[in-house]
C-alpha cells in the first residue's frame, strides 16, 4: 500500500471515529435531557404531596408548641401570676386559635384581673370555638353572676350542668344560684334530681344542707352536714356549717368539739368567731370557768381589747361564777367602747342588783331600756321594783315584759306571781 493510501485511510477512520464521537455525545445528551426533564419538578421544587406533608408537620409542631405555651400559662395562673399566664396564652392562641381551653384560660385570667369586658369576649369565643365546652358555659356564669345579672347566670350554670353531667360543681352553682334568687323548692328539687348520679358527692348535701337551714329545718341540716362531712373528711367549710346547725339545735357538746377541731388547724387557728361560739358551747354545757378563759384570751390582746361582743359575754360568764369585780370591769369597758348599746347597762344594773345598790341598778336598766325595751331589761327592772317594795312598779315592768315577747320564760310567772301576791294581801 502507498504511503499516500494509508495516509486517506487513516484519515477516513478518523474521520468515522470523530462522527460517532459526535453521535454518540449527541444520544447522550438527548438521553441526559430526557432524563433532565423526567426529574425536573422534583428537582426545581416540592411535589403536592411533599408540600402538604410539610405543612402538616408544620402544624402539628405549632399544636404542641401550642399546647406547652397553654400549659406553662396555666401553671402561672394557678401560682398567681397573671400577667405571666396572660402572656403565655396569648402566645398560645396565637399559635392554635381553635382550641376552646385556652380562650376559656384567657377569660379565667381577665376574670381575676376584674378585666369584665376581656373575659366576656375570651369566654364567647371559647363557645364559639366548641359549643360544648361545660366550662366556657360555666365560667360565663360565674362573670353573669359578678355583674348581677342572675338570670343569666344560671342559665349559663344549666346548661354547663346539662353538658357535662358527671361534673357536680356545674349542678351545684346552678342550684345555689337558685337559692340566690329564693327559689329553694326548686333548687331542691334540682339537686334532688340529679341524687343518683351525685350520691356521693359532698357538695351536692352541703348545698341541701343550706336549704334546710333556710327553711329552718336545723336537724335535717345536722343529717345533711353530717353526710357531706362523712363524704369529704378534709373539707373544713363543711365542719364549720356542720357547727352552725349543731348549735341551732342545741347540740352544744357536738359542736364545741367541732369547733376545738377547726381552732387545732392552721387554717383557722386564729378565728376569732369561732372562739366566741365556742365559749357559747362551753357555758350551755354547764364549763363556765372554761368559757372564761376562753373570753379572757380573746380580751386580752390588741384586738380584743375593742371587741365588745367578747366583753359582753365574759360579763355574762362572770355572772354566772359569781366574779363580781369582773363583771363591773366588763360593763365599764363595753359602755366605753359602745354608749349606745344596753348591754353594758343592763350589766351595770346586774352588777348593782347584786351588790345591794338597787337605787342605782333601777337608774342603769332604766337606761337600758330607753336604748331597748327588751323583755329581759323589763323583766329586771320588775325584780328591782320588787326589791325596792314597789309592786305596782315591779308589776307593770311585768306586763310590758309579756307584751314585747308573750314567749319569755320568766315574764308571765313573775307577772302572775305577783298578781297572785297582790291578791293574797288583798282585803276580802
Amino acid at each position: 500500500m502507498s504511503q499516500n493510501h494509508a495516509a486517506n485511510l487513516n484519515q477516513a477512520s478518523l474521520a468515522r471515529m470523530s462522527g460517532f464521537v459526535r453521535g454518540s455525545v449527541g444520544i447522550g445528551v438527548l438521553v441526559l435531557l430526557g432524563w433532565a426533564a423526567l426529574i425536573a419538578p422534583g428537582c426545581a421544587g416540592h411535589g403536592k404531596y411533599t408540600t402538604a406533608h410539610k405543612s402538616g408537620a408544620k402544624a402539628k409542631m405549632e399544636g404542641m408548641k401550642a399546647a406547652t405555651e397553654y400549659q406553662m400559662a396555666h401553671q402561672a395562673f394557678l401560682a398567681g401570676d397573671l400577667p405571666k399566664a396572660q402572656r403565655h396564652i396569648d402566645y398560645s392562641i396565637a399559635l392554635n386559635e381553635k382550641v376552646a381551653r385556652s380562650h376559656v384560660l384567657r377569660g379565667r385570667i381577665f376574670l381575676e384581673m376584674s378585666n369584665l369586658e376581656a373575659a366576656g369576649l375570651s369566654l364567647a369565643k371559647a363557645a364559639e370555638v366548641d359549643e360544648t365546652n361545660a366550662d366556657a358555659q360555666y365560667f360565663q356564669g360565674i362573670l353573669a353572676e359578678r355583674i348581677a345579672k342572675t338570670d343569666e347566670a344560671l342559665a349559663f350554670y344549666q346548661k354547663a350542668a346539662d353538658l357535662d353531667r358527671q361534673n357536680p360543681q356545674y349542678a351545684v352553682a346552678a342550684g345555689e344560684m337558685m337559692i340566690e334568687q329564693g327559689r329553694l323548692d326548686e333548687a331542691e328539687g334540682y339537686l334532688n334530681s340529679r341524687s343518683e348520679t351525685f350520691r356521693h358527692n359532698a357538695g351536692v348535701r352541703q348545698t341541701l344542707g343550706h336549704i334546710a337551714m333556710m327553711r329552718g329545718d336545723a336537724n335535717a341540716a345536722v343529717e345533711l352536714f353530717d353526710q357531706a362531712r362523712l363524704l369529704a373528711p378534709t373539707n373544713l367549710a363543711i365542719v364549720e356549717d356542720l357547727i352552725r346547725a349543731q348549735m341551732a339545735t342545741a347540740r352544744f357538746g357536738d359542736a364545741e368539739v367541732n369547733i376545738s377541731r377547726l381552732l387545732a388547724t392552721d387554717a383557722y387557728k386564729g378565728r376569732r368567731e369561732l372562739q366566741h361560739l365556742r365559749a357559747k358551747c362551753l357555758v350551755q354545757v354547764q364549763r363556765p370557768v372554761d368559757a372564761r378563759q376562753v373570753l379572757i384570751g380573746l380580751t386580752s390582746d390588741q384586738t380584743g381589747a375593742g371587741d365588745v361582743q367578747a366583753w359582753i359575754g365574759l360579763g355574762e360568764v362572770a355572772l354566772l361564777l359569781k366574779d363580781l369585780p369582773r363583771v363591773r370591769l366588763c360593763a365599764t369597758r363595753v359602755i366605753a367602747l359602745s354608749p349606745n348599746r344596753p348591754d353594758g347597762y343592763v350589766l351595770k344594773a346586774l352588777h348593782q342588783q347584786r351588790t345591794g345598790d338597787l337605787p342605782g341598778a333601777r337608774e342603769s336598766i332604766l337606761r337600758a331600756i330607753e336604748l331597748s325595751r327588751a323583755a329581759d331589761s323589763l323583766v329586771l327592772l320588775g325584780m328591782i321594783e320588787e326589791d325596792l317594795g314597789n309592786a305596782q312598779d315591779a308589776h307593770a315592768a311585768y306586763a310590758e315584759a309579756v307584751r314585747v315577747d308573750p314567749r319569755h320564760p320568766n315574764a308571765g310567772r313573775l307577772l302572775s306571781q305577783i298578781e297572785a301576791t297582790a291578791l293574797a294581801g288583798s282585803p276580802e
